[in-house]
């Protein structure tokens, strides 16, 4: 089945993003959680494992537990983003302001919680801290995880805007992990 077959364009998806030079100085539609965040999945990305010494005193046995470990959790990352993605169709914009004349999603991933885009990159992140059994990407998912959160309540407080049944509609679900402290807020909370 197609893109196409399934009533999604990429072009579509990809249009109305409304980034300009101007946006990111002035942090118009939250331009700057953007910059963030792209800031923090490249050096998750490229980056080394620090401190490199770390592997050495583990077992082989540990090692490979931990390089299987984290390839799954990257390879199931990776679904998720790809679901989320296709769900959101042409409501997809990586500015925490929501384009106009979206439509409110519940379906697919978005019946996990209310932003399965982030939890995907979380998910991606850890698998990378995994590999590389890396103290520093720790510390790179723990600040991508803190620059999602504030991204994600931007992000709620322009979807109550636009849409004021956004509250009632998704009030039961977590925000991007339940069981995490200071991953999941109700929606009062980011308005």
């Amino acid at each position: 089945m197609g893109v196409r077959a399934r009533g999604i364009g990429i072009k579509a998806a990809l249009s109305g993003w409304n980034l300009s030079w101007a946006g990111f100085c002035s942090n118009q539609q939250g331009e700057w959680w953007l910059l963030g965040q792209g800031v923090l999945i490249l050096a998750v990305i490229i980056l080394p494992a620090w401190p490199q010494s770390a592997l050495t005193g583990l077992s082989l046995t540990w090692r490979n537990c931990l390089m299987i470990s984290g390839g799954s959790l990257l390879a199931g990352g990776v679904v998720l983003a790809v679901a989320s993605f296709f769900a959101l169709g042409g409501n997809l914009s990586p500015l925490p302001e929501p384009k106009p004349g979206i439509k409110l999603v519940q379906s697919g991933p978005y019946r996990l919680c209310r932003h399965p885009l982030y939890l995907a990159v979380l998910i991606c992140a850890a698998g990378v801290m995994l590999i590389r059994h890396s103290t520093l990407h720790l510390a790179l998912l723990i600040a991508l995880a803190m620059t999602l959160r504030g991204k994600a309540k931007r992000e709620e407080q322009g979807l109550v805007r636009r849409h004021p049944d956004y509250r009632t509609m998704f009030s039961g679900q977590p925000a991007i992990v339940a069981w995490i402290p200071g991953l999941n807020w109700s929606i009062e909370d980011a308005s």
